[in-house]
């Protein structure tokens, strides 16, 4: 597996663009993106669990129940999430598409990520759709990543190559998240495209598998956003026979497809609102999957744990704390903690209890930007990962005045 550059224009067939249309009043930054398949792809879809839903969702839920998509949709700057016209809005930016493009308003995937209960006019989408379109590229994916971040700070994309029986095939994404992340398939949204010919219901048990393990591992601030999204379009025109079943060539493409939700993650969780380091819990030795899946996913939610990274503080005892009430089966005196970054790695608890270690040290260690939090459970054979990110000052100041 090669990567390469091009995010959602790297496979075949696909063109993005993004644009500023004034739904933000920053003109300096893009609120529109279009992302549209030269041929009609297979489509799978993920999102929230909130029971307060954006109107987008119950409109994309609707446009995919038939498995084939060919064009997503996504405005920035406003949720479309608690409003009285909501669906109305949503199912309206998906006909302005078919107008400008020719693409049937059923098969668009339409998105919406801001701020929440504002209400969201047509008119600046509809008056930006022809510089959309006209917009229209093979190497415009930046822009369209630029054109669904909010407080994000830095643009998130990736793409791969790889085979399937002899055929290159390709897959690319780019993905928006920065607060409000706790997924449970925030405002998180990604966008995957590929080339790969694979049937829709192959392609759903794919991403349902994958998120399981990837942004359901994610978590930046606790709280699970209205708007939580992740497509994937699938066209085909890699020319492979089409995978269909569980066989070599499906576990090849589910292997790409995790090549690029793990690194979106990442991006998702070091780009956290304030953030000045990623965390990555990696639990080894659990008697069961779900035993290290959870007790990962408890240690970076924990704010007295986020808070001691941030002032690079070896407080190990807030990681057994976080494991303790996880609800996580597990046997507290066989726990051992170590932290890691680039810096070396420290140990700091030994069968559940304290050891002792060099503080200096470990303050090297945990002032880096990148820091990996080593559990061993040593009950077993699974494992799992987390990502989440340090609680800052910043954090409070961002989220304080975030409707202004």
């Amino acid at each position: 597996m090669i990567n390469i550059n091009g995010g959602v224009c790297a496979p075949k067939g696909y063109k993005a663009s993004g644009v500023h249309c004034g739904i933000r009043k920053n003109k300096t930054k893009r609120d529109l993106a279009l992302i549209i398949s030269e041929k009609r792809a297979a489509v799978a879809c993920t999102y929230t669990l909130n029971l307060v839903k954006g109107a987008p969702i119950y409109v994309t839920k609707e446009n995919v129940k038939d498995g084939y998509a060919s064009a997503i949709i996504c405005n920035s700057g406003n949720a479309n999430t608690c409003n009285a016209n909501g669906i109305e809005i949503a199912e309206g930016m998906c006909e302005l598409v078919e107008r400008f493009t020719g693409i049937d308003k059923g098969d668009v995937v339409v998105a919406s990520t801001g701020v929440i209960g504002q209400p969201l006019s047509l008119e600046p989408i509809e008056n930006g759709m022809q510089n959309l379109v006209d917009s229209l590229g093979d190497d415009n994916s930046k822009d369209a990543a630029e054109g669904i971040m909010t407080t994000d700070t830095v643009l998130k994309e990736i793409a791969f190559e790889f085979e399937v029986k002899g055929k290159k095939a390709r897959i690319g994404g780019i993905a928006k998240g920065s607060g409000m992340i706790h997924p449970n398939m925030a405002t998180m949204l990604v966008f995957i495209t590929s080339d790969v010919a694979i049937s829709p219901e192959m392609l759903k048990k794919a991403l349902s598998n994958d998120v399981q393990k990837s942004f359901n591992m994610v978590s930046v601030d606790g709280d699970t956003s209205t708007n939580d999204m992740v497509t994937v379009l699938a066209n085909g025109m890699a020319e492979n026979d089409i995978i269909d079943k569980e066989d070599e060539d499906y576990n090849t493409f589910c292997e790409a497809l995790f090549a690029v939700t793990s690194y979106l993650c990442r991006s998702i969780a070091k780009d956290g609102e304030g953030a000045t380091k990623l965390l990555e819990c990696k639990v080894v030795g659990a008697k069961d999957y779900e035993t290290a899946r959870v007790v990962s996913k408890s240690v970076i939610t924990s704010s007295l744990f986020k808070a001691a990274m941030f002032g690079a503080d070896a407080n190990w005892g807030r990681v057994l704390c976080a494991i303790g009430y996880s609800g996580a089966d597990v046997d507290v005196t066989k726990i051992d903690v170590s932290f890691a970054s680039k810096a070396g790695e420290i140990a700091v608890c030994k069968n559940g209890s304290g050891i002792d270690f060099s503080e200096d040290i470990a303050k090297t260690v945990l002032t880096e930007d990148e820091i990996t939090i080593n559990i061993n459970l040593n009950s077993g054979e699974y494992s799992a990962c987390a990502w989440g990110c340090d609680l800052t000052y910043d954090y409070v100041k961002i989220n304080g005045d975030y409707r202004t």
